[in-house]
C-alpha cells in the first residue's frame, strides 16, 4: 500500500466513509463532517498509522492533502 492509499484508508476510517477519495488539492472544506472532533481523531489516527507525531498546530496549518502527504513523506524518509 503506498502513501496515498494508507492516508486514504485513515480518512475513510476516521470519517466512516468508504466512498471518500482523496486528491492533493482537497481541504477540510471538501470533506463532509470535518469538524474539530474529527480533526483531533484524524490527527491521532495519522500519528498512529504513520508512527509520527505532529508538533503543535502542524496539521491545522497545512493547506491541503498534498501538503500533508509531503510532510508524511519527509518524516518517513527522515526516520
Amino acid at each position: 500500500m503506498d502513501m496515498h492509499q494508507r492516508l486514504e484508508r485513515v480518512f475513510k476510517d476516521t470519517f466512516n466513509d468508504e466512498s471518500l477519495a482523496l486528491c492533493d488539492e482537497m481541504t477540510s472544506q471538501d470533506i463532509p463532517g470535518w469538524d474539530s472532533v474529527h480533526h483531533i481523531n484524524l490527527m491521532f489516527a495519522i500519528e498512529s498509522s504513520f508512527g509520527m507525531q505532529f508538533v503543535g498546530n502542524e496539521l491545522a496549518e497545512l493547506e491541503n492533502i498534498g501538503e500533508l502527504k509531503t510532510l508524511l513523506e519527509k518524516r518517513s524518509s527522515a526516520a
